[in-house]
């Protein structure tokens, strides 16, 4: 076992703070890394105050990691040592259900093994996520980082980037295709970019004007504020794809009415408490879909990962000390961020 330095909460209440974890021997399968840079996660902080009522404590949040690989379990084929890797949400799965076995593992049925927060399929300890300057995982859950891409702008892909590309790549957003993402935050500005590239028509969708310069600079053809009722009213029919990434409860009846017939809204933002049921006859008279879509599995992972390679396509960040780690999240509470905080983790091995 491996002594790791940590940030970690002890409870609900409590601040994060130094924290020292016990990383595992290795097993045949598995990667060892030296942790680079780690994404802050809106969720890291629903979790670190228990907002989901389900924290197990201390709790070492983190599940948008780049790192180095150190060294390797001897069955490891993947990945070699010096190799620049990512961890994302997902550490292990069952791999035997119909999920798994469709390379579905964040829909495993017997429940997926979160990077954090989670329970070890073997000891039964629980997971500690990259707030920590090492991290171990199993192979199969290890993804290879485009060595063309800044690797601190590539961390949030693993929760961000992941969660906006899934549904756009399920729901076939492409050429042709009317796209709109509701919220231009950490998941938003990821929409809209993976959108763009895709060759989709994007729209995006907020409540500020303050955002509008900044949408077009990242890929939206157009935007709308989603408070005028005559710019809604405008696009009324015409949606083919809304990825709505608000994680705040409001009424979805708006959006709605902007789908085509047989168009859908993806749900990605995760909200303290549930939306308004919407209306259905908005859904029944134009076979409206209102879906929900979870992160991604790992080989769809992967292929976000080479789409960003290929098209140059990272976060927009700010790098922090993991020292500043408690102000980065009441300041992610005002939306003060564009449009990630990712954390340098030399600063806690200095």
């Amino acid at each position: 076992m491996t002594t790791t330095h940590a940030y970690a909460a002890q409870n609900a209440k409590s601040a994060l703070a130094p924290f020292e974890i016990q990383r595992r021997a290795l097993r045949e399968f598995d990667v060892q890394m030296d942790v680079l840079f780690c994404g802050v996660c809106h969720s890291d902080l629903h979790q670190a105050r228990d907002e989901w009522r389900n924290t197990i404590y201390p709790v070492v949040p983190g599940h948008e990691i780049v790192g180095r690989v150190t060294a390797v379990g001897s069955g490891v084929t993947r990945h070699k040592v010096g190799d620049l890797v990512g961890v994302g949400c997902l550490v292990d799965s069952c791999r035997t259900c119909a999920s798994c076995q469709e390379g579905l593992e964040q829909y495993c049925e017997n429940g997926f093994v979160a990077t954090y927060n989670g329970t070890d399929r073997v000891s039964g300890e629980p997971t500690f996520g990259g707030y920590s300057t090492q991290l171990i995982s199993d192979e199969a859950f290890v993804l290879s980082v485009p060595g063309n891409l800044d690797p601190a702008g590539v961390a949030p892909l693993l929760c961000a980037g992941i969660t906006t590309y899934s549904p756009l790549r399920t729901w076939g957003a492409g050429p042709g295709k009317k796209v709109g993402i509701v919220g231009l935050g950490g998941l938003g500005h990821m929409g809209v970019k993976l959108a763009h590239a895709m060759g989709a028509h994007v729209v995006l969708f907020t409540t500020s004007a303050s955002k509008i310069e900044d949408a077009k600079r990242l890929g939206a053809h157009e935007v709308v504020i989603s408070k005028n009722e005559d710019e809604m009213a405008a696009h009324a029919n015409s949606f083919d794809l809304i990825v709505n990434t608000v994680a705040a409860q409001h009424d979805l009846n708006p959006f709605i009415n902007l789908l085509r017939r047989d168009g859908t809204m993806a749900l990605v933002g995760a909200p303290e408490h549930d939306h308004p049921s919407p209306q259905v006859f908005n859904l029944i008279l134009k076979r409206r879909r209102l879906a929900g879509s979870l992160i991604g599995g790992i080989a769809e992972t992967q292929e976000m990962l080479d789409f960003c390679g290929q098209h140059g396509i990272t976060s927009d960040i700010e790098i922090i000390p993991m020292q500043q780690i408690n102000t980065a999240y009441e300041r992610m509470l005002k939306s003060d961020v564009k449009y990630r905080f990712v954390i340098d983790l030399d600063s806690l091995r200095k």
